[in-house]
C-alpha cells in the first residue's frame, strides 16, 4: 500500500512539473490581445479613439517573420500605434527582425509613436537605433510632444520622454506649451513616473518595464518587477493616479535576463476611449 502512494506521488509530482512548464512555455510564446475601454469628458461625443500599444518586445519573434503579430496588429484597426520601449534587448546584436516588423507596421498605420526604453540605452548603438526608426517613419518621442487630429471632431496631444529608469526624461520640456484643453496622452516606458512626477497634465499614461511582474502565483499576485522590487504596486492593468488620471501598464511581450513568464501571458493591448458627460 505504502508503495502504490509513493508511485501515486511522484507521477503526481511530475504531472504537475509538467503542467507548470507547459504553462510557462505557452504564456511566454504565445500572446494574446487584450481590450480595454475607457470614458473620458475631452472625448466628443459619437467620437472614438483606439490605440494599439505594444512594449517590451526586446527583439523576441513570434513564429515564422511575426506572422501571427502582424496580423493581429492589422486587424485591430486603430487610430494609432504607441510603442512604449524595450523593442530591442541591450545585447541584441542584429535588428533586421525588429526593422522588418516595424516596417510592416507603418504601412498599415500612419502614425505610429516610440519613446524609449531602458535597454535601448544600455545597448552601445542607441542613436543609429534610433534613426532607424526614425528612417521607417516612426515618431519618436524624446521628451516632446505633439498634436494629433484623428478625424474632424477629435484633436489629442501625444507626449512622450525618454525613459525615466536611465534618467533621460525632461518632463517640463515634454510638457511645455501643451494644450491642456485636449485629451493628453504620455506615453513612459516605466510607471515609475508615477512616483516621481505629480500634477502633471496627463489624462491617460501608457507604461511598460514590468514585464506584468514576470512571474504570478494565485491569491499572491506578480513576484517582481524591474525598478519595483518585490511584490510591484503597478505591475500591469489599470491604476487611478489621482483625480481623472489614469496609469495602464502592458505586460508586454517578450522577455529578458530570466525569460519566463507564469501566470503572466506575453500580451499587446487596444485601448479605446469615447465621451463621458
Amino acid at each position: 500500500m505504502g508503495r502504490k502512494v509513493k508511485v501515486a506521488s511522484v507521477l503526481s509530482g511530475v504531472f504537475i512539473c509538467m503542467a507548470a512548464i507547459g504553462k510557462v512555455m505557452y504564456d511566454t510564446n504565445v500572446f494574446k490581445r487584450k481590450e480595454k475601454h475607457i470614458t473620458h469628458k475631452k472625448i466628443p461625443e459619437n467620437s472614438r479613439l483606439r490605440m494599439l500599444q505594444l512594449s517590451d518586445l526586446h527583439n523576441k519573434v513570434f513564429g515564422r517573420s511575426n506572422k501571427k503579430l502582424l496580423q493581429t496588429i492589422e486587424e485591430a484597426e486603430a487610430d494609432m500605434v504607441v510603442i512604449t520601449g524595450d523593442l530591442v534587448d541591450r545585447n541584441t546584436r542584429q535588428w533586421t527582425q525588429v526593422f522588418s516588423l516595424i516596417e510592416r507596421i507603418v504601412s498599415v498605420y500612419q502614425h505610429v509613436f516610440y519613446v524609449t526604453g531602458n535597454h535601448e540605452w544600455d545597448h552601445p548603438l542607441t542613436h543609429p537605433f534610433l534613426e532607424g526608426l526614425k528612417e521607417r517613419r516612426v515618431t519618436v518621442l524624446r521628451n516632446e510632444h505633439t498634436a494629433l487630429q484623428i478625424n474632424d471632431s477629435l484633436s489629442i496631444n501625444v507626449v512622450g520622454i525618454d525613459d525615466v529608469n536611465s534618467n533621460r526624461e525632461k518632463v517640463g520640456q515634454a510638457f511645455d506649451g501643451v494644450d491642456e484643453q485636449l485629451y493628453t496622452i504620455l506615453l513612459s516606458h516605466s510607471p515609475d513616473f508615477v512616483n516621481e512626477y505629480k500634477d502633471q497634465p496627463a489624462d491617460l499614461i501608457l507604461s511598460g518595464h514590468t514585464h506584468g511582474g514576470k512571474v504570478k502565483i494565485p491569491f499572491v499576485g506578480s513576484l517582481v518587477a524591474p525598478g519595483q522590487g518585490l511584490l510591484p504596486e503597478y505591475d500591469h492593468g489599470m491604476y487611478r493616479i489621482g483625480y481623472n488620471q489614469l496609469l495602464y501598464v502592458d505586460r508586454g511581450l517578450g522577455t529578458s535576463v530570466v525569460h519566463v513568464r507564469f501566470f503572466n501571458q506575453s500580451q499587446i493591448s487596444l485601448i479605446e476611449v469615447t465621451h463621458r458627460d
